[in-house]
C-alpha cells in the first residue's frame, strides 16, 4: 500500500463553480498516487430546501447541479481511477446516484460501481419518541418536515472498500467525506483517535472548497490574493499517520500559505480542544502550520480523543411562507422616498405580520427585524438606495399580498420607484438535538 492518500475537494457548497473539478483532477491523475475527489455541498439551509424539491418531485431533492459538476471529469476519473465521495446526495441520494448512473451512459463512460449511504434521516415512526424527548418543550406544536442526523464516516469506509467508484451520501458530517477514504486507504481501527482526528482536521480543511486557498479570505490592500477570478481548489496529502498536507490544483490562482490555512482551521470551531464529528473529538489547542513549499502548508500536532456518543440531529419544520418585494429609488432625496415607501408597506401590511424593512446600501447588513436600527439612523442622502421588504405568514394568501403591494407602489407612490423584483417560497424552520448513536443505523447499498 502506498502511504500517501490525494484527496482533493471539488465543492464547498450547493451551487459552487461547475468548473472546479477540472484542475483538481487533472493534478491528481499527474501526481498518479492513490486519489479521492469529494464534493461537498450540503449545509443546513441545503438539506431543508432539498427536502422541499423531494417533495415537489420525487425524483428530486438532490443537489441541483450535480450533472455539471461530474459531467466533465467523471468519465477521467472512472478510467483513472479517482474514487467520487459526495454528499451531493442531499434529501435523495438513491435518486442522486441513478442520475449518476445515467450521467455515465451520456459521457461514453464505463458504467461505475455507485454506493448509497442512507440512514441519516431518522424522521420516521421508529424515532418519533426518542426526537421528541430529545427536544423536550421545543417539540411542542412542531410540525416537523423531516430530521436528519449526522453520520460518520463508518459506511463511507466500508463502499470504498468494497469497490465502489462513487459513494454518494446524504447528511453526513462535512470532514466524513476526507475520513471515509482515509480509513479505507490506510485501514485504521475507528477508535485509533489521533489518526482519525487529523484526516478529520484535513477534511475540516477541504470542506468549503476554495476558502482555504484564498478565496473568503481575499480583503484587497490587507489580504491580497493573486488570480482570485482563477482561484483553485485544494488537495489533501494524508500520510499513514493521518497528517496532512495542503496545496490547491496546479496552474490555478489563488494561494495556499500558512494565513489561509489558519482562518480555515479556525472556522465555525466552537472549541480548538474538542471539536466534536461523529467519528472523533478532535484537539487542535497545539497545533501548529509549516510552509514546506510554494502553495504547500503541513498541519502539525492535531490530537484526537474518544467520539461522542450522541450524534447531532437536524430538525426542519414548517414555517410558513416567506415573501419578499424590492423596489429601487435614485437620485435627489432617494432615501427620503425609500423610507416613506417603507413606511406605507408597514400601514398597508400591519395585519399581516411584522414586516422586515431594509434599505440596500444604507442599512440592511446591521438591520434588524423590528426595524430599530433603521430607526435609530438620520435620514441620509444616499441617492441610489434599493428597498427590501420581507415578511413570514403561516397563511400563503396573506403572504402573497405583499407582492401585490410592492408592485402597487409603480403608481401608488412615493415617486420614482423602479425595478420591482418579487418572491414567494414555503420555509422551513430548524432546530438541533442529540440523539444516542446507537438508535441511528447507517446503511450501506450499492445501486445497479
Amino acid at each position: 500500500m502506498q502511504d500517501t492518500l490525494l484527496i482533493g475537494c471539488a465543492a464547498g457548497f450547493s451551487g459552487d463553480r461547475t468548473d472546479a473539478a477540472r484542475p483538481v483532477v487533472d493534478t491528481l491523475l499527474r501526481r498518479g498516487l492513490p486519489s479521492v475527489l469529494i464534493f461537498e455541498t450540503l449545509a443546513e439551509r441545503t438539506l431543508a430546501l432539498a427536502q422541499l424539491a423531494r417533495r415537489a418531485d420525487p425524483e428530486g431533492g438532490y443537489e441541483p447541479l450535480l450533472a455539471d459538476m461530474l459531467a466533465p471529469v467523471l468519465a477521467d476519473c472512472l478510467a483513472g481511477g479517482i474514487r467520487i465521495v459526495g454528499n451531493f446526495g442531499a434529501a435523495n441520494p438513491h435518486a442522486a446516484a441513478r442520475r449518476v448512473l445515467a450521467l455515465a451512459r451520456e459521457v461514453g463512460a464505463r458504467v461505475p460501481r455507485v454506493a448509497v449511504v442512507s440512514g441519516d434521516d431518522v424522521s420516521g415512526p421508529a424515532h418519533r419518541d426518542a426526537l421528541r424527548q430529545a427536544l423536550g418543550a421545543r417539540a411542542e406544536n412542531l410540525d416537523v418536515a423531516s430530521a436528519n442526523a449526522y453520520l460518520g464516516a463508518e459506511a463511507i469506509a466500508q463502499a470504498l472498500r468494497e469497490g465502489a467508484d462513487v459513494v454518494i451520501t446524504g447528511r453526513v458530517a462535512d470532514p466524513s467525506l476526507t475520513v471515509g477514504p482515509a480509513l479505507a486507504h490506510f485501514g485504521w481501527a475507528l477508535d485509533d483517535w489521533d489518526r482519525l482526528a487529523r484526516a478529520t482536521m484535513a477534511g475540516h480543511l477541504l470542506e468549503c472548497g476554495a476558502q482555504v486557498c484564498g478565496g473568503y479570505f481575499a480583503d484587497p490592500g490587507i489580504k491580497d490574493v493573486p488570480g482570485l477570478a482563477e482561484v483553485g481548489y485544494p488537495i489533501a496529502e494524508l500520510d499513514a499517520d493521518g497528517g496532512c498536507l495542503i496545496t490547491k490544483a496546479e496552474g490555478t490562482g489563488g494561494c495556499v500559505d500558512e494565513h489561509t490555512v489558519k482562518e480555515q482551521l479556525l472556522y465555525e470551531l466552537h472549541d480548538p480542544a474538542a471539536y466534536l464529528t461523529p467519528d472523533v473529538v478532535a484537539d487542535i489547542s497545539d497545533a501548529w502550520v509549516e510552509t514546506v513549499g510554494e502553495n504547500r502548508v503541513r498541519l502539525h500536532g492535531v490530537r484526537g480523543h474518544a467520539r461522542p456518543a450522541t450524534l447531532k440531529v437536524n430538525v426542519f419544520h414548517a414555517q410558513g411562507w416567506l415573501a419578499e418585494g424590492e423596489i429601487s429609488y435614485a437620485g435627489r432625496g432617494a432615501e427620503a422616498r425609500a423610507r416613506l415607501a417603507g413606511d406605507v408597506l408597514r400601514r398597508r401590511l400591519a395585519s399581516c405580520a411584522p414586516l422586515r424593512v431594509d434599505l440596500i446600501g444604507v442599512a440592511s447588513v446591521f438591520g434588524d427585524d423590528a426595524g430599530v436600527w433603521l430607526s435609530r439612523q438620520s435620514v441620509g442622502d444616499a441617492r441610489d438606495v434599493r428597498l427590501r421588504v420581507a415578511l413570514n405568514h403561516a397563511d400563503k394568501a396573506q403572504a402573497e399580498r405583499l407582492a401585490r403591494e410592492v408592485t402597487a407602489l409603480y403608481t401608488c407612490g412615493p415617486a420614482g420607484g423602479g425595478g420591482v423584483r418579487t418572491g414567494l417560497r414555503q420555509r422551513l424552520g430548524t432546530v438541533s438535538c442529540l440523539l444516542p448513536r446507537e438508535l441511528v443505523s447507517p446503511q450501506l447499498e450499492f445501486i445497479e
